[in-house]
């Protein structure tokens, strides 16, 4: 019976077989032939020892950090959750590079929307290392908050050599993996301010590629100015958007009060209120000769042709346009050119976003902070950033009957499912949320710890509990979240201890780790098989042993102890009563068979009901 493999998705072997799968005659012996490849790839090779490019001390080490699997797991925490059984939110707490690590499989291709609200930089971030060897040890060393050699991780100062590098170090196998979650008609939105705003935006531009940026949008994050500043005053911060792919073609934003208050009706057209636009064309008449024609006012009867400039429309489209009555030439023709009707009940697909985003739209930190206290009864957070900003990211990048995912993996106080809960309320939309942030340590003198809050992902979680609540009462909201812990395998690594040899063969045959539950294991294998880890999941006993069931039937997960053939035979006639378009696969504990008679036996029974999957952990 072959062995669930405990490492996420190995991403360079997915990419050698995309390749392969492009180029298969680049391999030789199982190896890439380079000089092949560049043959293949002709004139789009660049050989030359100068070429535009963007590096910094690290790179390739935090390219191969991206690339390395995570041996850890997410275990759930059901006693820290909302509406465990219902909610299609989550909450991760946890070193957001192994988390993202882990979703690789799950949500490959399933998020529609990413937003982030970095460290910017400044010196006074909390940010650490990442360990190219062992990161999910070094992870639990940081939640202890100090290192190996028990010094206290802190941050990074500009102080340091390599100030910018660290925190490119930082960013970029963050964004490298977060891509891979997008789908292909996804977004992205980065708030960052100026001490990083020109590094991340080429590092966006080599992670998304250039042809993906989309704007650099302008946010007015407080519209008083600070005589405390000894140059000048900071009102505004950067957001820059890209897309997944050029599936993007175009982002439109819902229309507001203020761009409907430019509709009228001065002609009583029964289509309703309208604006219009110019029907002259900014191009000449000699570069658009095609466009050149006389018009004629239908009120004075007179031809009309422009000296210099062209139509916007072809004669066709004009006569069109006539026969719709679409063209005004004011109340009583004295315009001396028309202007086209645009009617409002036709602008359905709403207003082109601009990449000024003002504080009376977005709202302001000053603001946010004042919610956030009023919310949560004290000042307990430093800096959130405003719903109305990120309902606004939303309302462009989501749509409202798509079920879609929105990643926040830097999440600090929850502001984005706060934003997802209310733009849900608001338009009757289904849209989900993952969260992820890690445990980072309040300050012992700040309110925050005082109020018990001793990491930011608790202020994070209750927060969110606090919001749903004041959003709605209605059951069909959903305003619960599951909660996941970032942790090392549930699975023991095979590591003999010579010096104690007998423990160590005993440690083998019990694989399972001492403090963790069947649940805990149970979502690690939803994890190594790809499945969304918030779907509901059906728990049967058979012949006295628990049996989940997962997707339909698609997943049949037992670990429970002294297994018998019986137990096996019930388990296979679920075949019968699960039709999935899958065939199913079935998961046991390695050492959970009575013996190992009926461990053998048990894949014979199974693949006589057509189960051909069957693993063990």
């Amino acid at each position: 019976m072959e062995k669930l493999d405990g490492k996420s998705m190995d991403i360079v072997a997915e990419n050698i077989a995309k390749l392969k799968s492009l180029f298969p005659d680049i391999f030789s012996e199982g190896k890439i032939d380079f000089e092949a490849l560049k043959a293949t790839l002709g004139e789009y090779v660049d050989e030359s020892q100068e070429r535009y490019s963007f590096n910094w001390s690290g790179k390739a080490k935090s390219r191969r950090i991206a690339q390395t699997p995570s041996t850890g797991t997410l275990r759930p925490a059901k006693e820290e959750s909302k509406d465990w059984d219902s909610t299609k939110n989550l909450y991760i707490e946890g070193d957001n590079l192994e988390v993202l690590k882990l979703l690789q499989k799950s949500y490959h291709k399933r998020v529609k929307m990413i937003y982030i609200d970095p460290p910017y930089n400044t010196g006074k971030d909390f940010v650490y290392k990442d360990n190219f060897k062992d990161n999910i040890k070094n992870y639990l060393e940081l939640t202890k908050q100090v290192d190996s050699e028990g010094n206290r991780v802190s941050t990074n100062s500009d102080t340091s050599g390599r100030y910018h590098s660290n925190w490119l170090n930082m960013i970029y196998p963050r964004l490298k993996l977060a891509r891979n979650l997008l789908k292909d008609d996804g977004v992205i939105f980065i708030s960052i301010d100026d001490n990083e705003v020109a590094n991340l935006r080429k590092v966006c531009d080599e992670v998304f590629g250039e042809e993906n940026f989309v704007a650099e949008i302008v946010w007015e994050k407080r519209f008083t100015r600070s005589n405390n500043a000894k140059k000048f005053a900071t009102l505004t911060e950067r957001i820059l958007l890209y897309r997944k792919t050029s599936l993007v073609e175009e982002l439109k934003e819902p229309r507001n009060d203020k761009a409907n208050s430019t509709y009228s009706n001065p002609d009583n057209d029964p289509r309703g209120v309208w604006t219009s636009v110019s029907y002259v064309n900014p191009a000449t008449k000699d570069q658009r000769p095609n466009l050149y024609y006389p018009l004629y006012n239908p009120h004075t009867k007179k031809e009309v042709l422009h000296p210099t400039n062209a139509w916007k429309y072809s004669k066709e489209i004009y006569e069109k346009h006539m026969k719709e009555d679409r063209l005004y030439w004011g109340k009583n023709g004295e315009n001396t050119y028309p202007r086209l009707k645009k009617f409002l009940n036709e602008m359905d697909g709403g207003m082109v976003p601009v990449d000024l985003w003002l504080h009376k739209t977005t709202g302001t930190t000053d603001q946010a902070s004042k919610d956030l206290q009023t919310l949560m009864g004290k000042k307990i957070f430093d800096f959130p950033k405003p719903i109305g900003l990120i309902l606004r990211m939303m309302k462009i990048g989501t749509k409202i009957k798509d079920d879609d995912i929105i990643l926040d993996f830097f999440s600090g106080s929850a502001t984005t499912a706060h934003a997802v809960m209310q733009l849900n309320a608001e338009d009757g939309g289904n849209r989900r949320y993952i969260m992820v942030q890690l445990p980072e340590p309040t300050d012992p003198k700040s309110e925050a710890y005082k109020a018990g809050y001793k990491t930011i992902a608790e202020i994070g979680k209750e927060r969110i509990r606090r919001a749903g609540e004041n959003i709605s009462k209605s059951s069909e909201l959903d305003i619960g979240f599951k909660v996941f812990k970032l942790d090392s395998s549930n699975i023991k690594t095979w590591d003999p201890d010579y010096e104690n040899l007998e423990e160590s063969l005993l440690d083998a045959v019990e694989n399972i780790k001492p403090d963790r539950t069947e649940e805990d294991l149970l979502y690690e294998i939803l994890l190594k098989y790809g499945l969304d880890l918030a779907q509901p999941i059906e728990e049967l006993v058979l012949t006295g042993k628990k049996v989940f069931i997962i997707s339909s039937g698609a997943l049949v997960v037992c670990l429970d102890e002294q297994i018998t053939l019986d137990t096996v035979e019930e388990i296979a006639k679920l075949t019968e009563k699960y039709e999935t378009e899958e065939t199913m696969r079935v998961v046991f504990r390695d050492n959970g068979f009575k013996n190992a008679e009926v461990k053998t036996n048990a894949i014979q029974i199974l693949k006589q009901y057509g189960i051909e999957d069957v693993k063990s952990v």
